[in-house]
């Protein structure tokens, strides 16, 4: 049974680290500034209108996922829990590859903000 909790451990830890190890950082702020800050705000928390979500600190898998749906959404597809319609993101998402997902959403899930759980 020991080895079945070190060898579970080890995935767990393995795979808490596999975004962070495949995301360019570098290449998401950057991603970020061009594409998104005009709308999200350049801090990722000041949108230029109260309906557009914060970013900074949201969970990488989320944002991850939400941009793969806005993609999605531009192939015609019917809405579901995968996909996601919006003309504006459709339209920003369609434009990006799996890396830039990656990157972008590993660098705002970095930024310092108010999400989160407070103990």
């Amino acid at each position: 049974m020991k080895s079945h909790s070190v060898a579970l451990t080890g995935v767990l830890l393995a795979l808490a680290g596999f975004s962070a190890q495949g995301a360019d950082l570098a290449a998401g702020k950057a991603l970020f500034e061009q594409t998104c800050a005009s709308c999200h705000g350049a801090d990722a928390k000041t949108s230029t209108d109260p309906s557009y979500p914060i970013l900074a600190g949201q969970h990488e898998d989320y944002l991850a996922h939400a941009l793969r749906a806005y993609r999605r959404g531009q192939t015609g597809a019917p809405a579901s829990a995968n996909v996601r319609k919006n003309p504006i993101m459709g339209a920003f998402a369609a434009q990006l590859s799996d890396q830039d997902i990656a990157n972008v959403a590993a660098w705002l899930a970095r930024q310092p903000s108010d999400l989160g759980v407070r103990r």
